[in-house]
């Protein structure tokens, strides 16, 4: 009978205790709530609209989405630590969408180029004049960015219109305007067809995008696996939640644990940079 009464006494206490725990989980989370949405909360009027006027200012700049991340986890966790590893995180990720942006604008670019040689190829065929031929490749492309008025200039005043193609060509992406930059030059030297080599040309840059293109959806496979990979440590945290196990806890407020995490962010940061290194060496100037 005390057994009985002393297994009831145990329960007892340990219902009183996990309730307590979700109290302050959910007191956590209305402060987060709170603190990210504004004094309306979750659920109310004023917290949708702070949150629309926040992700208004945001989309601009998502990398400083890693603050309001690194806030929550912080309040979760009832440390500071989180949000200074948010606030390291900002330029580290801006930094990798300037490259993911830079990328972007160059792929676009030098398909703008294959356009243009494509363009004023036709034109030549159809029985145009090389300049004005070349005047609304330009104007229809767009390839020549803020060096076509010069380029255009040159074409229509008898300037030195290879120089401008040259000047243009030094932009990311805008490479191939060289080639065509050498096949007027070889036309007006020897009077040797121009709508020949623009053929040519054209067909070597397309080949080139289209192969770089391949090669990055081949290394989208790749860079899948490493996001997952990224985010096991997290699933990991999220389980042990789960569980029950507090990890936040122990990861910030114990120092076995903050061993633990200095550790485990080192290989992390180790183990991607490893990893993006050895896909982009596979991928070549795919990336």
């Amino acid at each position: 009978m005390t057994a009985a009464w002393c297994s009831a006494l145990c329960l007892f206490a340990g219902g009183l205790l996990v309730l307590r725990q979700e109290a302050g989980r959910r007191r956590a989370v209305r402060r987060a709530g709170v603190l990210l949405l504004g004094p309306g909360g979750a659920d109310g009027g004023v917290g949708r609209e702070a949150v629309a006027r926040w992700w208004a200012a945001a989309r601009g700049r998502p990398e400083w989405l890693c603050l309001p991340a690194a806030g929550l986890v912080a309040l979760l966790g009832e440390s500071p630590l989180p949000l200074a590893a948010g606030a390291l995180a900002v330029p580290l990720v801006r930094r990798r969408l300037r490259a993911t942006r830079r990328r972007a604008e160059r792929e676009a670019l030098a398909g703008r180029v294959v356009a243009l040689c494509e363009a004023a190829g036709g034109e030549l065929r159809a029985g145009r004049q090389p300049g004005p031929a070349l005047a609304y490749a330009a104007r229809r492309s767009g390839a020549l960015g803020p060096e076509e008025a010069r380029v255009l200039a040159a074409v229509g005043f008898g300037g030195d219109v290879p120089e401008a193609l040259r000047a243009a060509a030094r932009r990311e992406g805008a490479e191939g305007l060289a080639g065509l930059a050498a096949c007027w030059q070889v036309a007006v030297d020897s009077g040797a067809g121009l709508a020949a080599g623009l053929d040519r040309l054209e067909a070597a840059l397309r080949e080139r995008h289209d192969r770089r293109e391949g090669l990055r959806a081949e290394l989208a496979g790749a860079w899948a696996t490493v996001a997952v990979l990224a985010a096991l440590p997290l699933a990991g945290l999220g389980m042990g939640a789960a569980l029950g196990a507090e990890p936040l806890r122990v990861l910030l407020h114990t120092p076995a644990g903050g061993i633990c995490l200095l550790l485990g962010c080192g290989l992390e940061a180790a183990g991607l940079w490893w990893a993006a290194r050895i896909v982009r060496g596979g991928g070549g100037d795919a990336e």
